[in-house]
């Protein structure tokens, strides 16, 4: 008896278990009834009328769909924009962890435009390797800026990108010695707190020195080129993932630290004009080119994607009309595959020549004018592992950009929600919430880390091809699979290459 007494708090339990269920079942049948009704009247779209409630189980699997590839479905190199090899290879890079791989490469070596390394029967020893020379830039410049590093962040604003990923960023370009550049949002507090060497990217909005109705405002130009920390300005005209698009940042983005920083309205959408209407031709550039630096005294370049040879040959012969002191100091180099938190598909898709022929085609044409040694070249556009920048530099670049690599370094998973604020990882989204994941001081080691190992890892590229430091790598190091199946010198494809390096023909 004492047993079934014990028991008694049982029954009511099970019909209270019994009226919430009862219940729970009431509310999805009302739930399910209002979403028929809805899915039923609506006018819009065909599926949700012909197919009420069961087609929004479609649109979950959409929508999950990606997620479930990225991590079950695609293999280890199918997937873009980047494939989880690549990917892997720059977690394990950031974390200092040992990047060795085991049993053979899962890289097909077949497919036309390959890129294979010439190894030399007589590698560069250990005691006879040499650091990254150091290269200046705007030698004649009353500031010019001197740096060993070859791999450096690419322009990534701050609004795109959020606070505590702009000081881990800072923090670990400080510590790896590279330089990082403020993209077109302008300079943030978070830039300097990091104390990393600046490069301050004026797009065609002049977000931070510009005056309310968007022209440049040579008074807060002349205070960012106050701080130490900023040392060279680049003007833009174009990025490769929208070429002829001005930056486009949501107003839910727009908080009132950003709008403070750009000189715009809270809120409201950012978006840049097409170009910089106040340049319509290339004296204009120059023109601008030559004002920033004279009134900056630091050196001064452009940033543009390309879509042919012809710009550049006006360009350069209107620069030795002048005279070589015209010239901008260096030209970052965007490919159509380069990256963007918010763009057209079109253009992203369609625009532009990939840095692949891009790349060449703008070295070639500096050695055909005479500049090669003028003006240096940075490379961006998918560049993230050791193969990708050590190519670069054999094709002729003095210097390697990345802002997706350094995403990765900080933990971005490429959940392809740049646009949307809900960012998981805390880089590319204004939520506090979400940003708590994203601990600066962390991240920052990890940046440098990335740093440090991909520099190295080009450097043992350099060695097996015999040379003994990555700037010294050319077009001889480099061959390229053909359709045959063959593999052709990268000489042989682009010949018309000057030395891009005091040790070029080492």
């Amino acid at each position: 008896m004492n047993r079934i007494a014990d028991l008694d708090w049982v029954v009511p339990l099970l019909e209270l278990l019994a009226a919430l269920f009862v219940l729970m079942l009431g509310l999805a049948t009302l739930v399910v009834i209002v979403v028929y009704l809805l899915d039923v009247t609506q006018t819009k779209q065909a599926l949700r009328r012909n197919y009420p409630v069961i087609v929004h189980f479609r649109y979950a699997l959409e929508h999950l769909g990606g997620f479930f590839r990225q991590y079950f479905s695609a293999m280890d190199r199918e997937e873009m924009p980047f494939n989880r090899a690549q990917r892997a290879w720059v977690y394990r890079a950031a974390k200092n962890i040992d990047n060795t791989v085991a049993f053979g490469s899962t890289r097909d070596l077949r497919p036309p435009g390959s890129i294979l390394f010439v190894n030399t029967p007589f590698p560069t020893l250990n005691e006879d390797a040499v650091p990254p020379h150091a290269v200046t830039i705007g030698p004649d410049c009353p500031h010019p800026y001197v740096t060993h590093s070859i791999f450096n962040i690419s322009g990534m604003s701050y609004g795109a990108i959020s606070r505590p990923a702009v000081l881990a960023l800072s923090k670990g370009a400080k510590r790896a010695g590279c330089w990082m550049n403020t993209g077109e949002g302008g300079l943030s507090p978070w830039h300097l707190e990091g104390g990393a060497d600046i490069v301050f990217q004026i797009g065609t909005a002049k977000n931070g020195v510009r005056d309310l109705e968007g022209r440049l405002d040579d008074d807060r130009l002349r205070a960012m080129a106050a701080h130490p920390q900023v040392r060279m300005f680049e003007l833009k005209l174009s990025q490769g993932a929208k070429p002829g698009k001005g930056g486009i940042l949501p107003g839910a983005k727009v908080t009132p630290d950003i709008a403070a920083i750009r000189n715009i309205r809270v809120g409201e959408d950012a978006i840049s004009p097409n170009r910089h209407p106040e340049i319509a031709n290339n004296a204009q550039l120059l023109d601008r080119i030559a004002h920033i630096r004279t009134l900056t005294g630091k050196p001064t370049g452009l940033k543009t994607a390309l879509g042919g040879p012809d710009w550049l040959d006006q360009l350069f012969a209107e620069i030795n009309q002048r005279g070589a002191a015209c010239a901008p100091d260096f030209i970052s180099l965007d490919g159509a595959e380069g990256g963007t938190g918010a763009a057209p598909q079109a253009l992203i898709d369609d625009m532009g020549l990939p840095l692949r022929e891009a790349l060449p085609m703008l070295v070639d044409m500096l050695v055909k004018h005479g500049l090669r040694e003028r003006i240096k070249v940075v490379a961006a556009g998918k560049l993230i592992t050791p193969a990708d920048a050590a190519w670069a530099l054999c094709m002729g670049a003095d210097f390697v950009n990345s802002a997706r690599g350094f995403m990765f370094a900080l933990g971005c998973i490429q959940a392809l929600q740049c646009n949307r604020n809900t960012c998981p990882t805390g880089i590319t989204t204004h939520d506090r919430r979400l940003q708590r994941g994203l601990v600066p001081e962390d991240k920052a080691e990890r940046v440098a880390n990335y740093h440090r190992n991909l520099t190295y890892e080009v450097g043992v590229i350099a060695h097996a091809c015999g040379v003994r430091e990555p700037r010294a790598l050319n077009r001889r190091h480099c061959r390229v699979v053909g359709a045959s199946g063959l593999s052709v010198p990268l000489v042989v494809l682009h010949p018309e290459q000057g030395p891009h390096s005091p040790q070029a023909l080492d």
